[in-house]
């Protein structure tokens, strides 16, 4: 019987325009050894995000690049199966943030120990991990919908978009959802609450949504950008707030307008005393323990709900990560590594 190997997707060439099955790498390497204050951690599931698109670019941001044949990164929900660290022992189930791989050494830094009695595995790495943090913070400390007004967020049958909406409605908002096609409109609009979800894909989409939003949008969500945000922009009110969480039509080159927004922008941004802030989660760390209070009643209570769609086998996270930049993962899309 063979040993069991390493299995490791790494970074093969950085992408011109949008990801191709080319750009990755699949090799078998040996399982590393810990050393002491080291464990090994046998990786369970790997979160695929839209952010990963950014980090293939050899270009500034908040964060390095992942450089070429370097494994690529993600967050992943592990078991620690042997422990040469005092804080861990084996058996024990981690956060990490190993990467695309079946198998991770870790030093004990970053690592968060999980409780599978408390909830399922991979809600850490959804709507309990950073997506629901990033949906709860960017809402709530840039947002800050108040009752009656009009939220509308962008990608919300997402794992963020469909957190934030829901999570405006229970601070007495109405919650406008923008998603692609008509399963996922009636997803949001008929599981999660939303008060109305239009789809995107419609040829009269920006009359639709001039329709939900008769008073206009005084709080949107950015995810996306390109077309979306050209149907948002004339229905912002005076003082609307925009947390930009994403622009995902940009990463893989799916606008293709060539419009230049920024005069129109500009312009509204000064007329209508518009408030628009980026964000990284990690900004807010300190909001992490009041989020897990509230985001956990809310789950207890129902209110708050989720969708996963869980991929099987880290050989298929190419294929995977290349849908869900072309909008076709409906939830949070999770690879299922091993059991």
């Amino acid at each position: 019987m063979s040993q069991p190997t390493n299995t490791r997707i790494v970074l093969a060439s950085r992408p011109e325009g949008r990801v191709k099955p080319g750009n990755f790498r699949i090799e078998e390497a040996a399982i590393p050894t810990p050393r002491d204050g080291e464990v090994l951690l046998k990786i369970l599931y790997l979160s695929l995000d839209p952010y990963m698109r950014g980090r293939m670019d050899d270009a500034k941001s908040y964060a390095a690049p992942v450089a070429i044949d370097a494994v690529m990164e993600g967050g992943t929900v592990a078991e620690v199966i042997e422990s040469r660290h005092p804080g861990y022992k084996n058996g024990d189930f981690v956060l990490s943030h190993s990467g695309w791989q079946s198998y991770a050494i870790s030093d004990g830094g970053g690592l968060r120990k999980l409780d599978p009695e408390v909830a399922p595995l991979s809600t850490a790495v959804g709507i309990l991990g950073m997506p629901g943090f990033t949906a709860y913070t960017g809402l709530l400390t840039i947002g800050q919908p108040k009752p009656g007004e009009t939220v509308v967020v962008a990608a919300a049958s997402g794992p963020v978009g469909s957190t934030v909406g829901q999570i405006a409605r229970l601070k007495g908002a109405r919650a406008i959802g923008i998603a692609g096609g008509p399963e996922k409109c009636a997803f949001i609009r008929d599981e999660l609450g939303f008060d109305a979800a239009i789809d995107h894909h419609s040829p009269d989409f920006s009359e639709q949504l001039k329709l939900a939003c008769p008073d206009g949008i005084d709080v949107y969500f950015e995810n996306v950008g390109g077309a979306v945000w050209d149907a948002v922009f004339p229905l912002l009110n005076t003082f609307a707030r925009i947390p930009v969480c994403g622009l995902i039509a940009q990463y893989d080159g799916l606008d293709t307008s060539g419009k230049d927004r920024l005069p129109h922008l500009m312009r509204d941004v000064l007329k209508k005393s518009l408030l628009i802030r980026g964000f990284i989660q990690r900004e807010f760390v300190d909001q992490r323990p009041a989020f897990t209070e509230d985001m956990g009643k809310w789950l207890q209570s129902g209110e708050v709900k989720y969708r996963e769609d869980i991929v099987e086998g880290l050989a298929n996270a190419p294929e995977a990560f290349m849908g869900l930049l072309q909008g076709h993962n409906f939830g949070k899309l999770v690879i299922h590594v091993t059991d």
